[in-house]
């Protein structure tokens, strides 16, 4: 399956936490990286997606925040890694997190760029919550 989204992490569903509607879905990407989802019951069932089988996470760019200091947020998902590269555009940048084993990739805005002095080898965080994810079996 192709998609137009820039994030494609693919691992092992290392928990589910069922809930009457929605589940909670861990994947580990990498001994680094532990990735939550939220998505429905249904979905779970329909992907027939059990315990330590391999899945792979979808996360759209723009969903993603970056900063660089560790925040306590709602979003369940905060990752750091180190900048390996902002691709700057007209308006917005691209900036590629490296999470050990992965890469990441976030759409922000060039005045955000700014503001931040976001810079390539400098540590940053990446930000998005469990609902964002896309689960592909």
């Amino acid at each position: 399956m192709k998609t137009s989204a820039r994030n494609e992490l693919s691992g092992k569903i290392t928990n589910i936490i069922n809930g009457a509607v929605m589940s909670e879905v861990k994947i580990t990407v990498s001994p680094e990286v532990t990735i939550s989802a939220t998505v429905t019951k249904d979905g779970i069932e329909s992907l027939g997606a059990k315990l330590n089988d391999n899945i792979t996470a979808i996360i759209k760019a723009s969903s993603i925040i970056i900063t660089k200091d560790a925040v306590k947020t709602t979003a369940r998902n905060v990752l750091k890694g180190k900048v390996v590269e902002v691709i700057k555009g007209a308006v917005n940048s691209e900036v590629k997190l490296s999470l050990g084993t992965s890469v990441i990739s976030a759409i922000v805005t060039n005045d955000a760029i700014e503001d931040l002095s976001i810079k390539a080898s400098e540590e940053a965080y990446a930000i998005f919550k469990a609902s964002s994810v896309i689960l592909i079996a």
